[in-house]
This record gives structure tokens, C-alpha cells and sequence, in this order.
């Protein structure tokens, strides 16, 4: 992350008058962080640089990615007790919550069975790329980052636009080089998009029933090559797989990133 952006994070939690620190005998310690339950490790880079800025010697035999067991010592530290108190929140907080987006991650991906899955752009505010990268660590697809990455066409575009002038709009407005993706609800809609120059059709709330319905059309139609099918909305992790059978080449999920529960992880001094 930028110098900036971590004297920011650093600022908001440390404040002006930080007393339970500096009545620490400043000595040089050892520390070690610890998992307190299975999962996948994510935020390594972010911890780092936080231990870093407190000129807190940091040493981890992980990788970002890697399964971590209960118990398992991600980081041995060492540095002055002071400046190890003031990185512990910042560094735990960034391994908290990229390693549960990881882990959640992980368990999607295990259900879809192989299949490419992906987050959404419902992040939070100010902290997106940490967590699209903790998707990515648990072996799933970022998605588009912003609205420039690729031109999606919603069902509210659609409502203002229509279909046909929106597609048309798109790839008269759009590089050769950015995909196009369209929403769709209904079979015709489907059919539309593939067979007019969507490069991506997303099943947007489709039950696998009728997404099974839909791309045995497309396939009829000789059109279903043509295109990225995508399955999106209500996607959980109990019917994840449901999804991943049903002949799509991508599931997307908002559930990866603002439905994870934090990894616990702690900081003990030695």
C-alpha cells in the first residue's frame, strides 16, 4: 500500500494522546501471532509493512494463500514493546479480515468444484483492493475492480435504455479491448445479448433450473459458444454447487467479501 494510505490506517487507530502505549517500558521484546482456528491466510504483505513502519522485525514461513492450522505461527517478531503494541490492532485487523474473505473464498471455490468463481463490487468503501486481493488468495476471481474495467449492462440500464440501444451504445462507445457484459432475466433477453455482440451474459437471479433452461436454447441456437455465461444473485455457500452444474462458466457472489467472518488471530508478547 501507498506511505500515505498506511500513516492514514496508522492515524485513525493510534490518535493524538496514545497513553496505554508509552507507559510500556520501551525494550525490545519478542512477539509471536498466532491463529486461533483453521483457515486461509491473507493480509501478509499489509501486516508486514504495518510491523515495518514500526521498525518491528517480522518473519512468517507463509504464503499468501497458504492453509493455516489452529495455533500455527504466522509472524515471529521482534522490536521495541511499544512500537510492537502500536502495530498489533492495524497488522491484526488487515490478517483478520483479508484471511476470513480467504477462507470463505476457499470454501466456495471447493464447492464449485473447480468452476471460476467471483467476487462483486460490493465492497467496502476504501478498502476494496484488499479485498478483491483476499479473493484472489483464496483462489477466486476479482472481477471487475471498477466501473472502467469492463462495460456492464444492468437491468437498470436496460429500463432506461432498452436492450437493443444499450448493446448497440456499448460497443459503439467501448475499446475493442473492454468486454461487455450484460444482465439478463428472461430467455429472449439471452438470446439477444449472446447472439449480438455480449462477449459476457450474467443469469442474474435465474434459479439453476431455468439457467439449465437458458443455455440449452443458447446451445440449439448454436450461439452458446459465443459468449462467458455468468451466474449472479442469491448465490450462497449451501447452493453454490447447485449453481456450478448448471453449465456456466463463471458464479459471482457480493456473499465472498460482505458475508465472511474474520479469521481470529492474536498477538501475544513473549
Amino acid at each position: 500500500m501507498f506511505l500515505t494510505e498506511l500513516e492514514r490506517f496508522i492515524e485513525e487507530d493510534i490518535g493524538y494522546n496514545d497513553i496505554s502505549c508509552s507507559i510500556i517500558p520501551d525494550r525490545i521484546v519478542g512477539a509471536r501471532v498466532i491463529s486461533k482456528e483453521d483457515g486461509i491466510v491473507s493480509g501478509l504483505s499489509e501486516a508486514t509493512q504495518v510491523f515495518d513502519y514500526f521498525d518491528v522485525f517480522a518473519a512468517t514461513d507463509f504464503e499468501e494463500g497458504s492453509a493455516l492450522k489452529k495455533n500455527d505461527v504466522i509472524f515471529i517478531l521482534e522490536g521495541g514493546a511499544r512500537s510492537i503494541l502500536r502495530a498489533e490492532r492495524l497488522s491484526l485487523n488487515f490478517l483478520g479480515r483479508m484471511s476470513g474473505i480467504a477462507t470463505l473464498t476457499r470454501k466456495f471455490v471447493d464447492k464449485a468444484k473447480g468452476l471460476r468463481v467471483a467476487c462483486t463490487r460490493k465492497t467496502t468503501p476504501g478498502f476494496r483492493k484488499f479485498e478483491k486481493k483476499a479473493v484472489i488468495a483464496g483462489g477466486g476471481d476479482p472481477h471487475r475492480f471498477n466501473l472502467s474495467d469492463a462495460v456492464m449492462i444492468k437491468n437498470n440500464h436496460i429500463a432506461a435504455l432498452g436492450l437493443e440501444k444499450a448493446i448497440t451504445a456499448a460497443k459503439r462507445a467501448a475499446s475493442f479491448t473492454r468486454k461487455i457484459e450484460v444482465e439478463v432475466r428472461d430467455i429472449d433477453s439471452a438470446i439477444y445479448a449472446a447472439g449480438n455482440g455480449a462477449d459476457i451474459v450474467m443469469f442474474d437471479n435465474m434459479t439453476p433450473e431455468k439457467i439449465i433452461e437458458c443455455i440449452s436454447v443458447l446451445s440449439e441456437k448454436g450461439i452458446r459458444e459465443n459468449v462467458i455465461l455468468e451466474a449472479s444473485g442469491n448465490i450462497s455457500l449451501e447452493n453454490a454447487n447447485e449453481y456450478a452444474r448448471t453449465g456456466v462458466d463463471v458464479i459471482s457472489a457480493g456473499a465472498l467479501i460482505h458475508s465472511s467472518r474474520w479469521l481470529d488471530i492474536s498477538l501475544r508478547i513473549e
